[in-house]
């Protein structure tokens, strides 16, 4: 399970329960940087005053953790929160507005999600001046503060399902494999097959790609 030295800490919410903000709502997203599938953000509110045990000792960013850990804590987290949800944005609204408007529109729609409605955000980097809501953006949040991380691990878990899927109805790009990221066998996969409906064809190497056709 988890490296103990990479732990995050209540050290925040437990600031902010103090000051007397009960529901407070960690939030962080999945796929921002991928060149196929949603962007998928999630939002976790663990109970006011939850001490540093069980399932909330055990998370991480993310990205510090193996698969197996990741969709095992992913229930644990869901047992455990007030409230949990989890948003996304589709290749088209990525297209449409652009990656970081989707963004926040998937993390407004995991907050969307929790009842109980959350009266702080903590959110990894990303600010959302559109939620009315006290909130905080952190730079590496997920690393320091639990809220935040399993709020990675819900996104992370959720999309990649999301991806294996869609390597049914898509297997020549491998997406169960690459997560819809741009490694070398995604883009040969491109090079060979063009995009499919899932890619988003406004980020650079698709529509570099595009552009050569239409000289």
């Amino acid at each position: 399970m988890p490296n103990h030295s990479t732990a995050p800490t209540f050290e925040h919410e437990q600031r902010l329960w103090q000051a007397g903000h009960r529901f407070v709502a960690g939030i962080d997203e999945a796929g921002r940087g991928a060149l196929a599938g949603p962007v998928v953000a999630a939002a976790v509110i663990p109970p006011p005053e939850s001490n540093y045990a069980g399932v909330w000792s055990q998370v991480r960013d993310s990205k510090l953790l193996s698969p197996t850990d990741r969709e095992t804590l992913e229930g644990e987290i869901q047992a455990a929160a007030l409230s949990w949800g989890v948003g996304s944005a589709t290749p088209a609204e990525i297209d449409a507005m652009g990656i970081a408007p989707a963004t926040r529109l998937a993390m407004q729609r995991a907050i969307e999600q929790l009842n109980p409605r959350p009266n702080y955000l903590l959110i990894d980097w990303v600010k959302l001046p559109r939620v009315n809501i006290a909130q905080e953006s952190r730079s590496k949040a997920d690393l320091h503060m639990v809220s935040v991380a399993a709020a990675s691990i819900l996104a992370k878990v959720h999309r990649d399902r999301l991806l294996v899927a869609l390597d049914a109805r898509y297997p020549i790009y491998n997406f169960a494999g690459n997560k819809g990221y741009g490694v070398q066998a995604h883009l040969a996969a491109l090079a060979t097959h063009g995009p499919c409906p899932e890619h988003r064809h406004s980020f650079a190497p698709i529509a570099r790609r595009a552009s050569l056709f239409d000289r």
